[in-house]
């Protein structure tokens, strides 16, 4: 008897299901606080030079866009203005909120530490996305998911302590170690409870509805703790909840199934029974551990593919390659997208908070419209309208008044956002189904990591703002086309079966025209080559957790 089958008489849908349900949106506002805890610190409100000699000065007010970072002061011997460098700033704070910047000064000649420090953050990303999936294959997805949440809060944490640029760097190093895999763990643990039938609602739904509210809360909770220090505890403390999650989880059963912990798998399944009040025979766990042992040992590697062999061949090698760079342009223009909120005529905490609804219907947007205009549809025409709003929101800065047309260039910056977050969200789908059943996990990691690598780049890309304002919008625009381009030279897989080996992957979409989308091309009757059964996505979904973690 299979796992699934068990599961389903254990109960698949049960109180232990919304318990896990749960804790995995409770996950998700965590997540949320300490990804963007690096924007909500990092604040840089309108400031005034404020120089060393009170008389006979023209102090000018800080412009990013204009880079004024000087006074001008009389001279009455030589009956001239001299200009000076600003020794200390007067900054007009939102709410009386003490970021970092406005803290430790860092305007103007000391910008670049804060972009310094905040690329550490990526740095720590991807060793912590290669550490704790190794460590999530070794010791447990449960126990890895609680140390990966522990290590990110300790990172932001002690990063409220410091007062100069190695030991900013080094907190944000820190914290960005559990970036990742923070709630991809505690994704895997809700995928293997729960019903198929509910995964939708589960993974889905409950990530963009906690996701949201923890991204829209968390500038209020920044204005409401007064500063950049207190908000970091107060992002963090609350990850101190992760550790009563082994009083109401379970390992993962099917992790222990390939550990060969077959009678702990099965203990696992008998305590998910009587917290779901179900009677679920002896027998039952017997036939299953008996199934298991049986199929572990009769199990042998059927392929000899690798990663690497995907390079080798012409049109897999295309392929991976525009994966790749699909993913460096995605990750670095959704953290940008998300980050970029000053200098726009509003307050960036209520920008911020209110753009962060987005995440709702861009969630609904790939579900009500991916498969009818299919993956590449998708994602070339997120990236694309991406592109155009994010490229109308540069021109709209550096051609209006922001304090005159702020609620205009509101709305550009919502938009921008939701197509970030659709492209995002909508790469990951694409990339998995285009890469051979045999590497997937693999070829994801690898993906994934390669795009949290070019993230580091995404603080000195906002960095450019400091010069002129609509930089960062103008070079993430021509990413994202970019990217919309690459897309055309990938194939379709919506409605087709999906790759199995690295000689399936070769021959993958051949023929096909880089301008076919399904929603364009002619309806015909399914065929048995062209018919992906639920049942398979899900082996395909499950093989790929497994691998990547």
């Amino acid at each position: 008897m299979d796992f699934e089958s068990v599961l389903e008489k254990c109960g698949s849908f049960g109180r232990y299901q919304f318990v896990l349900l749960a804790l995995y949106g409770y996950t998700n506002i965590l997540s949320s606080f300490h990804y963007f805890s690096q924007t909500i610190i990092s604040f840089t409100p309108p400031h005034t030079c404020m120089p060393a000699v009170p008389h006979d000065v023209y102090a000018y007010q800080n412009n990013s866009s204009s880079g004024r970072c000087n006074y001008i002061q009389w001279d009455p011997v030589l009956l001239m203005n001299e200009e000076f460098k600003c020794e200390s700033w007067q900054f007009e704070r939102e709410s009386g909120y003490e970021s970092i910047t406005t803290e430790l000064e860092w305007v103007c000649d000391d910008a670049y530490k804060l972009a310094v420090g905040q690329s550490f953050f990526f740095v720590g990303s991807v060793l912590g996305t290669i550490f704790f999936g190794y460590l999530a294959d070794r010791i447990g997805r449960l126990k890895a998911c609680m140390l990966t949440t522990l290590t990110g809060a300790f990172g932001d944490f002690i990063t409220s302590f410091v007062h100069s640029l190695p030991f900013f760097s080094a907190g944000r190093f820190i914290a960005g170690l559990s970036t990742d895999t923070q709630y991809i763990l505690m994704y895997i643990l809700v995928f293997e409870y729960l019903s198929p039938k509910r995964r939708t609602l589960g993974l889905n739904i409950v990530l963009a509805v906690f996701y949201c509210v923890g991204l829209m809360v968390s500038p209020w909770l920044a204005i409401w703790v007064g500063s950049w220090r207190n908000y970091l505890w107060a992002a963090s403390l609350p990850a101190l909840g992760v550790l009563c999650y082994p009083c109401l989880l379970f390992e993962s059963a099917e992790w222990l199934l390939t550990k060969r912990q077959y009678e702990r798998a099965a203990q696992c399944l008998r305590r998910i029974a009587k917290f779901n009040g179900r009677q679920v025979e002896e027998n039952v766990f017997d036939d299953f551990i008996t199934y298991y042992s049986k199929k572990m040992n009769e199990q042998q590697k059927t392929t000899s593919d690798t990663f690497m062999g995907m390079l080798r061949t012409p049109r897999l090698r295309k392929f991976t390659i525009i994966l790749f760079i699909k993913s460096m342009i995605i990750t670095v223009a959704f953290d940008i997208l998300s980050r970029n909120m000053e200098g726009l005529g509003t307050s960036p905490f209520k920008l911020f908070s209110f753009t962060s609804i987005t995440y709702l219907p861009a969630g609904l947007t790939i579900i009500l419209f991916q498969n009818f205009i299919g993956r590449k549809g998708m994602a070339c025409a997120s990236l694309f309208v991406g592109a155009v709003i994010t490229a109308l929101t540069g021109f709209l800065v550096a051609s209006f008044d922001p304090s005159e047309h702020s609620l205009l260039l509101a709305l550009m910056v919502g938009l921008g956002r939701y197509g970030g977050v659709v492209a995002y969200d909508a790469e990951a789908q694409y990339a998995a189904e285009i890469i051979p059943t045999s590497v997937r996990g693999r070829g994801m990691s690898n993906i994934h990591v390669v795009g949290y690598a070019f993230g580091f780049f995404s603080s000195y890309i906002i960095f450019l703002g400091t010069f002129y304002k609509p930089l960062p919008s103008i070079f993430i625009s021509l990413l994202m086309f970019i990217g919309a381009g690459l897309c055309l030279a990938l194939p379709e897989t919506v409605k087709k079966k999906l790759p199995q080996t690295l000689a399936d992957g070769e021959n993958f979409g051949k023929g096909e025209n880089w301008y076919y989308f399904p929603c364009f091309g002619q309806r015909r009757k399914p065929t048995e080559e062209t018919v992906v059964s639920v049942a398979s996505i899900e082996k395909t979904c499950k093989t790929y957790i497994k691998e990547n973690l």
